[in-house]
């Protein structure tokens, strides 16, 4: 049997309408999803972003893909998929560099604000989430950001394009990159030590 080949979509094509339909696409995504795991090497994931810092990701897009403005929209649908935590047994398993932390976005009030949400989301119900220190020794080269979705289907974006992988033996290679970088990562009080250090340096 001939195994899917990863699908590659350009950023321009899938915004020739803005934002939100993307964005709806992607939170239906998240609403099939039972378990999915993230890797996130420079900005915060996602599910966990607050509206203003959802805001001020989006202005990059449309700025940089010269596509039409509709970034209130995008804004809402992402927001959205927070909805789902702790809903039906849905576990989130995400795991961010501490570079993810500072990487500053919409401005040191913004990023105060997002990283007291991401304080908030420790104690979230299905929601494991790990900060790999900028120093720690890794088990596996550092990558490229990444999602796992129930184990059948990868997501990776790219400055051109969107990268959805299906075939198994590819998906086996992300989730083993996963399980490598986890292993760096701390979780509990010592991820909560590191992100309020990067508080008191915004305060």
């Amino acid at each position: 049997m001939t195994q899917p080949k990863p699908t590659h979509l350009g950023w321009n094509e899938l915004h020739q309408e803005g934002t939100g339909p993307v964005q709806d696409a992607f939170l239906e995504l998240v609403r099939r999803t039972r378990d999915s795991r993230h890797y996130c090497s420079n900005i915060i994931w996602g599910n966990l972003q607050t509206a203003d810092y959802a805001r001020a990701v989006l202005r990059h897009v449309v700025d940089f893909h010269a596509i039409p403005d509709d970034v209130e929209a995008g804004v809402a649908r992402r927001t959205a998929r927070a909805q789902f935590m702790g809903q039906e047994s849905r576990t989130y398993h995400t795991l961010l560099d501490e570079q993810a932390l500072r990487t500053n976005l919409g401005g040191a009030e913004v990023m105060r604000e997002q990283l007291r949400h991401v304080l908030d989301a420790l104690s979230l119900p299905g929601v494991r989430l790990g900060v790999i220190p900028a120093r720690a020794e890794l088990a596996v080269y550092p990558g490229h950001s990444f999602s796992i979705f129930d184990g059948k289907l990868v997501e990776v974006e790219t400055y051109a394009s969107c990268l959805s992988v299906t075939e198994e033996d590819s998906v086996a290679v992300y989730e083993r990159a996963f399980g490598l970088l986890e292993r760096s990562a701390f979780y509990g009080q010592e991820a909560r030590d590191l992100i309020e250090a990067e508080l008191r340096v915004l305060t």
